[in-house]
């Protein structure tokens, strides 16, 4: 994610510089190229020294969007005091992830928090906001779609739109009412969007995963109280007021109270296949974890020249949460021609070693209530389910659920011991024949898996919640079919 952000803000500080060369009315050329440099220089140094003493991996990626970031907030500035105050505010940006932290977690956005200092204490430099122009309002808009898509966080900047808009809309019509001047809805909409920084502000700011809470309604409800602040600023004693950054920073609060959740130590303990292409890996933690079956953790495994992937990725949990302090996870190993450098440092982790959970997220959860519910899982996509069903089983929750497996072969039904301890109706589909199935399960033969074949083995599917974790062609396939559920929640993944 950090690779993908810092292509897409570099890329909207070349138009900017271009179009500064155009007499657009944009800052001076040299003046973002003079800042950006005093920035990158002191975010990553800082950075640099921070990582150094605590023995955390330098991650030039982060420095580099936190800076660019800055540049767009920032005034700039070609002045000894102008550049002063922005080294100072990419100063106070880098340290926040360090000294405003919880259990090893930032809690505040750093630019965010960065900008504001200089601004309200009046040190040099302040929050201009030059992003928020008609000029760049395109580019910001497909630049930050982009991130957004990749990043599925599409609904959650949407939400936060259309707050910020409506807001910015209202106050708008009461001042123009209360200074007697004409109202047009057409352009007040056009001027929160175009002539404001929104877009940005949602794209590349709010969007930041390591400080949104964890559950989409949590996420939606920062984003609708970012809106708010964002859409009609208040005034704080008359010296500043609560507006973009500043809001986002409340924002940035109330996901903190939500999830009081920081970073996780895991020491490894051992590892196994479970099918021949597919590992499981068995931690204990250290620390306080809390997660939903259903749910997924975020592991960093930092090691040297990582590919443009990076050193972090999700991972299901196996295991349930009545089995920690053990914590399992697996993940698809051996099949693959050219792996990631993610993955071969994962592969060459020993016993021992200790690896950060940098979070815990997602809704792939279990309603509440008895209600049927339909379980499709491909291949190690299999994980939620055995969390789920085992938490089920730990606490004696008796419910009517349908697994539907479809592995490659009847080798690679990962955990199937434990799925059919837990007493779950399984059906199973794939080429070979699995032998001495429960009695409860049935092979349906064949490993392909269709709309028409879901609803032929699960008649009543119009009855249950469906769960579908797999592959995102094996969701699209049985779409029409899981459109016919009550609820359809699904956990498409693409590998590592």
């Amino acid at each position: 994610m950090y690779r993908l952000v810092l292509f897409a803000l570099a890329a909207l500080a070349a138009i900017a510089i271009v179009l500064s060369l155009t007499g657009s009315g944009m800052p001076n050329a040299v003046e973002i190229l003079a800042s950006f440099a005093v920035l990158a220089v002191v975010i990553s140094a800082v950075d640099a020294a921070a990582q150094r003493i605590l023995r955390l991996p330098w991650r030039l990626e982060s420095s580099l969007v936190t800076a660019l970031i800055l540049l767009f907030v920032l005034q700039p500035s070609l002045t000894v005091a102008g550049l002063a105050g922005n080294a100072l505010a990419g100063a106070v940006a880098s340290l926040s992830k360090y000294l405003i932290a919880w259990r090893g977690r930032h809690i505040l956005n750093p630019a965010a928090f960065g900008a504001a200092v200089v601004t309200i204490f009046g040190l040099g430099s302040f929050s201009s906001w030059w992003v928020g122009t008609p000029v760049l309002s395109v580019a910001v808009a497909v630049l930050g779609l982009a991130v957004l898509w990749r990043t599925e966080k599409v609904r959650i900047v949407l939400v936060f739109l259309l707050v910020a808009v409506g807001v910015s809309v209202v106050r708008q019509a009461v001042q123009l009412q209360a200074a007697g001047l004409a109202f047009e809805l057409a352009d007040a909409v056009l001027f929160s969007l175009a002539q404001s920084p929104f877009l940005f502000l949602g794209a590349f700011m709010l969007s930041e995963p390591l400080t949104l809470p964890p559950r989409r309604w949590q996420q939606f409800s920062v984003a609708a109280l970012v809106g708010i602040l964002a859409g009609w600023p208040i005034a704080i004693g008359g010296l500043f007021t609560l507006g973009q950054e500043r809001a986002l920073l409340i924002g940035n609060l109330l996901a903190f109270a939500f999830a009081l959740r920081g970073s996780v130590r895991l020491v490894l303990e051992k590892r196994r296949f479970v099918t021949p292409t597919a590992q499981e890996l068995t931690f204990r933690t250290r620390g306080r974890l809390r997660f939903l079956p259903g749910q997924y953790l975020e592991l960093d495994v930092p090691h040297r020249h990582p590919d443009a992937r990076g050193t972090r990725r999700e991972f299901s949990f196996v295991s349930a949460p009545a089995d920690l302090p053990t914590l399992r996870i697996a993940y698809k190993d051996g099949d693959q021609k050219h792996p990631s450098s993610y993955k071969r440092a994962l592969a060459a982790a020993q016993p021992g070693a200790v690896l950060a959970v940098t979070g815990t997220w997602g809704d792939f959860v279990l309603p509440r209530g008895g209600a049927p519910a339909l379980m499709v899982a491909a291949g190690i996509g299999v994980t939620p389910f055995v969390s789920q069903l085992r938490q089920m089983q730990s606490l004696g929750v008796q419910r009517d659920v349908v697994l539907i497996y479809v592995a490659s072969e009847a080798a690679e039904l990962a955990f199937r011991d434990e799925l059919e301890a837990t007493g779950v109706r399984a059906i199973v589909f794939t080429r070979d024949e699995p032998t001495s199935l429960a009695p409860n399960w049935t092979w349906a033969q064949g490993v392909r898996l269709d709309a028409a074949g879901l609803e032929r083995v699960v008649p009543d599917i119009a009855a249950r919640n469906a769960f579908i974790s797999g592959p995102p062609r094996l969701i699209a396939d049985l779409a029409p079919a899981l459109q016919k559920a009550r609820s359809l929640t699904t956990d498409a993944f693409a590998g590592y």
